[in-house]
């Protein structure tokens, strides 16, 4: 089970920094950004999540949020496997956590 959390923590992770990552490429390219492989890279890495966010919002969400919130929930899912985490390593004890 520890295992699983943490690996749930770690992909919640690199999604985190892929979004974040693209957001802030995204700034300081304007609209040069899709020819910045880096920015596409990012993008590759974050379209399933932005993906299951439109699917999980409602409609009235316009497109250009969606991103946003594919941010907040991988950031509940990573408090969420943080969480779990300590709990389960407050069970077993530090030693075997580690």
């Amino acid at each position: 089970m520890l295992t699983f959390v943490i690996t749930l923590k770690l992909i919640a992770e690199i999604a985190l920094l892929a979004l974040f990552g693209q957001c802030l490429i995204g700034l300081m390219s304007g609209a040069a950004r899709n020819r910045n492989p880096f920015y596409v890279l990012l993008q590759l890495l974050g379209k399933p999540w932005i993906r299951a966010a439109r699917w999980l919002s409602p409609g009235v969400v316009l497109d250009r949020h969606v991103p946003l919130v594919a941010f907040f929930l991988l950031l509940l899912m990573w408090a969420a496997a943080s969480f779990a985490k300590v709990v389960l390593c407050l069970r077993m004890g530090l030693d075997l956590c580690k």
